[in-house]
């Protein structure tokens, strides 16, 4: 029975108004007993809308001549005594106008295996046989003639009943399109779309038991930046956590939808971090600005609500706490190991990870569990994942692929050293992937996950399995709707019943299962090209040293430490896979910023200085430009020349946003130029900061040139007073007239050998005490100050 026909509409070309218009008045037409399609203002509407499509080139022929899409089966698992609803549209995908069109719904044999399923479901076109029988009745309705690109809505009406299964298990339901053309005026199948029908009459004795995993997981949204206010004000990289978190968003769907289900929830600690800060205030990175440059973050009300919703669905329930910011196990295992500290860091986001928990949910979650990207391993990623101390490791069927078993066993293997394996079953985990928003695509999706899991429960009936789903980490809106819809349907089915994880990691493992893990040769190519590289965890090693050296100066380092810690656990999150030049992007701003805090503790350039003393001081000043104290720091001077000594290494302590002037004791032997390095240093002999270099010019006179000038000058002044001595004992100047007069006696040379004797011993006398010039006594006062200098005050401000 036709309910709604002749709603002619442009798929994805005509407006919401448009189409609203179209099945009001085809509505309209059907209440009034008008056969579907009849009113010429309606074609005549479909004539316009279609008209663009026309345009496009058409390539259905034969059975693809239409696209028949099964957008709504209801009830997904039907029982005894149901009617099932069949909604969908069918378009016109060839360049012939169809016409004599007939829809009715089609019952086909059961599929014998879930490779038939998946078959089934990969097949195109109509195949005589393989697409059944009609169902028996009057169940279909004809509809008016198809212009190329015309769509046109369907719902049909299927008692079970009529359906005449007489088997359980899970058969193909469809719906045909049978119609003419005008090359080819008579009765043929022009399209066909399918879907699958789970069935069994009574419940099963032995049940599968089934865990579902319901993922809250996202992208790193917080930076390492925060304000330097009391409170710490985080900075944001944007506004997408957000609009996750609004109505219609897709963590707010994720909450809507699981909150409902019987589910275990498994949670990323950094998404719950970040949605409680987002709840306070919060800073946004300025789209195209400066890295400090930010905007007030608008998203309060949603985080609040999202985080109290949260806290409502989840209690008493099962929770999974990944390690903080769900890192990637597979990248550290085949990059990162060869890294120094890269796995230690591993055991510290699990910690973090359980009291993020713990705090924000106020539950008490368990950490047993690793969960590698697509549950892809091999021995090496086992390894990884339970060094810091989970026990457990989700893996998926696709990657520990059974050989000796013809059925899919128990999720849980034991691998050795008290370790499980949970192997999520493939098919089931992977059935909401994809896009599931185009027409009949969520539909399909349901009906193929209800089948496959009735499959499952059909290989060994007299036995109770237990069988894990790992769906995609970040799953869509539509995929999550799909999901749950899923999970709903098997909830009415009487073939699986729903268990924890921890129940599914205790299950008696089948004795047949695969227990060795495979070799890491093994690991898809596909998955590995997507892995973090080694330079990635190498720059994720360099910031851990940068970060470690920069905690030791600092008064409080809990400040500092903690937003780095998380920011650097996020550098290595799964989310990143695909996105290398997004995840490149973190990294460097994360190192950068520790790179802008470094640089505030720094030395003030210095200029070139003169020495014009023996001995002086050389003053060096620290700058710190943080807003707190750093107390650690060591400055140390080094000479270019032997002759220069620049004093021993002097302790820096500077409050925040101050500096402070280190005077060091200098002493010259001699004169000369010559370099001087200053260099900060950790108490641990580690370099801080870049080196500053200055030159020092010696000018200074020593004690012996001084005692020489002396001398010289003493023997002068000596000399002239036996001079000015000898002309005053001789009298007044001989006549030169008068005659030569022989001399009494040696008197006359005896006086001057006495004359003489006593000059010479004036001469080697002590010279007088040397006295520094005026220059060596006031030293450089632009750049040096005397030993007996006050000593500097432990910080001075900044003068700004």
């Amino acid at each position: 029975m036709l309910l709604l026909a002749a709603l002619p509409v442009l798929a994805g070309a005509l407006p919401a108004t448009a189409s609203a218009a179209t099945a009001a008045s085809a509505a309209s037409a059907a209440r009034a007993g008008a056969p579907a399609g009849a009113p010429a203002a309606t074609e005549a509407a479909g004539s316009r809308a279609a008209a663009p499509a026309a345009q496009s080139v058409r390539t259905g022929t034969g059975s693809r001549s239409a696209r028949v899409s099964l957008n709504e089966v209801t009830p997904a698992v039907p029982e005894q005594g149901d009617t099932l609803t069949l909604s969908g549209t069918v378009t016109n995908t060839s360049s012939k106008t169809l016409t004599r069109l007939r829809l009715a719904p089609r019952i086909g044999p059961a599929l014998s295996s879930r490779s038939a399923i998946d078959q089934a479901a990969r097949r195109k076109g109509y195949i005589s046989g393989a697409d059944g029988i009609e169902v028996p009745g009057d169940h279909g309705a004809r509809l008016p003639g198809l212009a190329p690109g015309i769509t046109r809505s369907f719902t049909l009406k299927v008692p079970v009943s009529d359906l005449h299964l007489q088997s359980d298990g899970v058969h193909q339901l469809g719906v045909s399109l049978t119609g003419q053309t005008r090359n080819r005026p008579y009765d043929q199948i022009l399209g066909i779309g399918r879907t699958f029908l789970p069935w069994q009459e009574k419940a099963s004795g032995h049940r599968t038991r089934m865990t579902y995993l319901w993922p809250l997981i996202s992208t790193p949204h917080v930076t390492a930046r925060t304000l330097s206010d009391k409170q710490q004000t985080p900075v944001f990289r944007d506004e997408s956590l957000a609009k996750e978190l609004a109505p219609g968003g897709r963590l707010q769907q994720m909450l809507e939808l699981g909150k409902d289900l019987d589910v275990t929830w498994v949670v990323d600690p950094d998404l719950l971090a970040s949605v409680d800060m987002m709840a306070g205030r919060y800073r946004v990175h300025k789209p195209g600005g400066a890295p400090d440059e930010t905007v007030a973050g608008k998203g309060q009300v949603y985080a609040e609500q999202w985080l109290a919703e949260l806290q409502d669905a989840v209690a008493g329930k099962e929770v999974v706490a990944l390690p903080f910011a769900d890192p990637d196990l597979a990248s550290l295992a085949h990059r990162g190991t060869s890294i120094r500290g890269a796995l230690s860091s591993l055991g510290h986001a699990t910690s973090l990870g359980r009291e993020t928990v713990k705090t924000v949910l106020h539950v008490e979650p368990s950490t047993d569990f690793a969960w590698p990207y697509k549950g892809a391993v091999d021995s090496s990623i086992v390894d990884v994942a339970t060094s810091a101390g989970a026990h457990n490791v989700i893996a998926r069927s696709d990657s520990v692929r059974e050989t000796g078993l013809s059925y899919s066993p128990t999720a849980a293997r034991p691998i050795g050293s008290g370790n499980t394996a949970l192997v999520a079953d493939a098919p089931l985990s992977t059935a909401f992937e994809g896009d599931l928003s185009r027409a009949g695509a969520s539909s399909l999706a349901v009906q193929r996950f209800t089948a496959q899991s009735l499959a499952l429960a059909r290989q060994v009936p007299s036995r109770t399995r237990s069988v894990v789903v790992a769906p995609q980490r970040r799953p869509t809106v539509s995929q999550a709707r799909a999901m749950a819809a899923g999970i709903k349907a098997l909830g009415r089915s009487g073939w699986t019943e729903t268990s924890s994880l921890t129940e599914a990691a205790q299950a008696k493992p089948d004795p047949g299962a695969r227990r060795k893990m495979p070799a890491p040769s093994s690991y898809p190519s596909s998955l590995r090209k997507t892995e973090l590289p080694t330079a990635a965890f190498e720059q994720v090693r360099k910031t851990k040293d940068g970060l470690e050296d920069f905690q030791q100066i600092l008064d409080r380092a809990d400040r500092v430490v903690p937003p780095f810690t998380n920011a650097i656990d996020r550098e290595v999150s799964n989310a990143w896979r695909g996105e290398a030049r997004r995840a490149r992007s973190y990294r460097d701003s994360v190192e950068a910023y520790l790179l802008e805090l470094r640089g505030a503790v720094k030395l003030i350039k210095k200029s070139d200085i003169t020495l014009s003393g023996r001995e002086a001081t050389i003053p060096v000043t620290v700058q710190n430009n943080l807003a707190q104290g750093v107390d650690g720091l060591v400055l140390e001077l080094r000479s270019s020349r032997v002759g220069l000594d620049v004093g021993e290494p002097k302790r820096v302590k500077v409050d925040g946003e101050h500096t402070q002037s280190l005077k060091f004791d200098t002493t010259a032997k001699n004169n000369g130029r010559a370099y001087v390095y200053a260099q900060l240093y950790t108490e641990d002999g580690e370099r801080y900061g870049k080196v500053m270099k200055f030159q020092v010019n010696v000018t200074s006179i020593t004690s012996t040139v001084l005692l020489v000038i002396a001398g010289g000058v003493l023997l002068i002044v000596l000399a002239g007073i036996r001079m000015y001595t000898q002309r005053k004992r001789s009298g007044p100047a001989p006549d030169p007239d008068a005659p030569l007069e022989q001399p009494d006696g040696p008197e006359g040379d005896e006086a001057d050998d006495d004359a003489d004797a006593e000059a010479d011993g004036e001469a080697d006398g002590e010279a007088p005490e040397e006295k520094p010039s005026a220059d060596a006594a006031d030293g450089d006062r632009g750049d040096t100050e005397r030993e007996n200098d006050n000593p500097p005050a432990a910080g001075e401000k900044v003068d700004r």
